[in-house]
């Protein structure tokens, strides 16, 4: 028997409203001896993601460690995003062992979570691994977190595969959320963060519409 496809997106993508975003421990004394990533990539994909987020409704969870007795303030490029709204501070490695971000994710209700942060071995693992026993579908930007070195922030990425989390990309996470040019009511802020945060495919976004006026959505 033959398949019929059918114009439809798969179940597992990503949606503005299929999932929550959790952010975890973006703040300078976890950034210090983070090596798998510079800090500079770090701070622009966390950025990228924030303002994806923010700008198309995901519910964001943003959780810090220790920040006023050792960790610091979390990355301003998160802060400045999601304005006015409150860090979940925990003195817990594990955030999912965290009561107040455990209340915040049943208030939510979303069955698939999106972790990020620092350090990818430790603070993401603990809740990616929890969420998953506990029934949760998990992804993990996984170039919007970072490690001691590149062997801890690898292993770290294999054993939540294995595990069965989904690993995916900050630009591929913007671009899910919007993926369909025609969307023109998200059209501009996606290419506007694109262009701001997206790196060399910015830079092209920048240059075709400047030198010829070009526009994705147009056939």
């Amino acid at each position: 028997m033959s398949i019929t496809a059918t114009p439809t997106p798969a179940k597992a993508l990503l949606s503005p409203t299929n999932h929550a975003l959790v952010l975890i421990d973006f703040q300078s004394q976890m950034a210090f001896a983070t090596k798998s990533i510079a800090a500079e990539l770090l701070r622009n994909n966390a950025a990228l993601i924030s303002n994806a987020a923010a700008g198309f409704g995901v519910p964001t969870i943003l959780t810090t460690v220790a920040e006023e007795s050792f960790s610091g303030p979390m990355f301003g490029e998160i802060t400045d995003a999601f304005a006015g709204q409150a860090l979940l501070d925990r003195t817990s490695m594990n955030s999912w062992e965290d009561a107040a971000v455990i209340d915040e994710v049943n208030r939510i209700a979303k069955d698939r979570v999106v972790f990020a942060g620092l350090w990818t071995s430790v603070c993401i693992v603990g809740p990616v691994l929890s969420a998953i026993e506990q029934g949760f579908e998990t992804y993990v930007i996984t170039d919007a977190s970072g490690d001691i070195s590149e062997e801890a922030h690898e292993r770290a990425v294999e054993r939540m595969i294995a595990a069965g989390a989904k690993p995916i990309t900050s630009l591929q996470y913007l671009l899910e959320l919007q993926r369909d040019w025609a969307r023109t009511e998200t059209y501009d802020m996606t290419t506007g963060i694109a262009r701001k945060w997206g790196g060399a495919y910015g830079l092209g976004i920048t240059y075709a519409k400047t030198m010829f006026g070009a526009s994705e959505g147009s056939h």
